[in-house]
């Protein structure tokens, strides 16, 4: 290679990435914001110093599929079991309700007739807003000993579940988009999909079961952990037409439940992804947000969106907790739990970009509501549940995977 562009190019990512990250932590805000707020400030909206490259593409790519490989390796099956039917209910009402409400709000805005490609584009922003990212829920709460108990609890399981749903319902979307694809055919691929997860999984989780018998701890399992993601991710894309983070989820679900190596494997692949791949997929998002010339409609757009993301997760959630059987205040906090968008929503919004079924001109008005959704929920959070209410019956303490989803 003639060039080593690349090299200041990375090296200015990490920099400003990570002092944006430690400011916008100093305010109690996730460091997603601050690394995407140096991609915003280093790209074409800011100082135009970095712009979208091959290796950044790439790289980004990496990291997208190393951060949700991750995110199905802290799913926890027992807190699952534990919540159950409730945490499904409100997780189904979760997504189908933003998905309605947001999609909707696109298909107001842009769509100029009801056709197959503007119905899925419509869709595809509505999945966007599908997924909840609980770190700032969690953290909000645990400062308000509100973490265990049943809301808490609840809030946990219904966001892994609705990532789960949401990532499925990315399949389907991302396999109907190519217009020449017979449906049938597409409804097939993707069955089979999970037939190939399922069996391809219950051996993978028996070796590793085993392997971790004796080299729990070695760094030789989680190479090999981290070379099945990557090739989950490969046969997905390429072989069922089924989003890559897809067979990446799925290949952290499947060693979920290998106790001996989970935590080692989870530890060993976070250094190595938010070293370098995950902070260049952040910043490149960042990069692609161009707010030069973004229009009074687009602005206009971006506020009724986020109006729709606010509130389609409260109604959709909160209805879902109050069929459940919680009271009036516990299911609104519930639905305010659930309204963070954060890591989830920016990679279903980079592979709609990917994919062509999100406009480019309305990318920075998706990439502006799921920051606000991150600010506005803990400020919704203190408002919901006073200091000193109920939150719900305390929960029995127990071991959880991780918080954030």
């Amino acid at each position: 290679m003639d060039s080593y562009d690349f090299l200041l190019s990375l090296a200015l990512i990490l920099l400003f990435t990570k002092i944006f990250g430690l400011m916008t932590a100093r305010v109690h805000l996730p460091q997603v914001v601050g690394a995407l707020l140096a991609g915003i400030l280093l790209g074409p909206s800011g100082a135009g110093i970095l712009h979208e490259s091959d290796f950044l593409v790439k790289t980004a790519e990496i990291g997208v599929i190393m951060l949700i490989f991750l995110a199905g390796i802290d799913t926890d099956i027992n807190e699952l079991k534990h919540t159950g039917p409730a945490a499904c209910l409100i997780a189904l009402l979760g997504v189908l309700v933003p998905i309605l409400g947001c999609g909707g709000a696109y298909f107001l805005f842009f769509s100029d007739s009801a056709s197959y490609t503007e119905i899925l584009k419509a869709a595809f922003v509505g999945v966007v807003f599908a997924a909840t990212s609980v770190s700032i829920t969690v953290e909000t709460l645990n400062e308000m000993g509100k973490l265990k108990t049943r809301v808490g609890t609840t809030i946990l399981s219904a966001a892994i579940i609705d990532d789960i749903i949401g990532i499925v319902v990315l399949s389907v979307i991302t396999a109907l988009s190519d217009s020449s694809v017979n449906p049938g055919i597409v409804s097939l691929k993707i069955l089979a999909f999970f037939v190939f997860t399922a069996v391809v999984g219950f051996i993978v989780y028996k070796l590793f079961k085993k392997i971790s018998i004796h080299h729990g701890n070695s760094r030789r399992v989680a190479v090999w952990a981290l070379a099945f993601c990557f090739i989950m991710s490969y046969c997905a894309e390429r072989f069922f037409g089924v989003a890559d983070i897809t067979g990446a989820y799925f290949a952290g679900v499947i060693l979920c439940n290998v106790t001996n190596s989970r935590q080692y494997v989870a530890k060993k692949i976070t250094a190595a992804s938010y070293l370098v791949f995950s902070p260049v997929f952040f910043a490149n998002i960042g990069l692609k947000t161009d707010l030069s010339g973004i229009s009074a409609s687009i602005v206009i757009f971006a506020a009724v969106l986020a109006v729709a993301a606010v509130f389609t997760k409260i109604i959709g959630c909160g209805i879902g907790a109050r069929i459940c059987g919680m009271k009036n205040r516990d299911a609104l906090t519930v639905g305010v739990g659930m309204v963070a968008r954060g890591e989830v929503a920016l990679m279903v919004a980079q592979k709609g970009i990917d994919s062509d079924n999100i406009d480019s001109a309305v990318f920075p008005a998706i990439v502006l509501c799921v920051v606000a959704a991150a600010l506005i929920t803990p400020i919704l959070l203190k408002l919901v549940i006073p200091r000193g209410g109920s939150g719900g019956e305390p929960e029995p303490v127990r071991e959880t995977a991780g918080a954030q989803t």
